[in-house]
């Protein structure tokens, strides 16, 4: 019963193809408002919040904002990066592109 209620549901919307867009525009919408919110003090706080990993002898200690400028736009381009080369692939039948003439 309770996969009919909840999983099947969610597994429909998860296979969903505009689900990122739904998502990111969602996000967006919320950032949005927060923004520009009586509470916007928070939401500066927020990408000024320190996060990181301290250890004996090395510390890495930097804003959320840095963390998702720097990182995740780098696992952004790498999985670009993917896509194309497997939409290469798909265009050129499977057949590996010979890189010397």
């Amino acid at each position: 019963m309770v996969e009919k209620i909840f999983i099947t549901p969610f597994q429909k919307f998860a296979k969903m193809e505009s689900l990122s867009g739904i998502l990111l525009f969602a996000a967006t919408i919320i950032a949005f408002i927060w923004a520009n919110s009586p509470f916007q003090d928070a939401y500066h706080a927020l990408w000024q919040y320190r996060v990181g990993f301290i250890s004996e002898n090395f510390t890495l200690n930097k804003p959320l904002i840095l963390w998702i400028n720097d990182g995740l736009m780098a696992i952004f381009f790498f999985l670009i990066g993917l896509e194309l080369k497997f939409l290469l692939l798909k265009l050129t039948g499977g057949k590996q592109i010979n890189k010397t003439n």
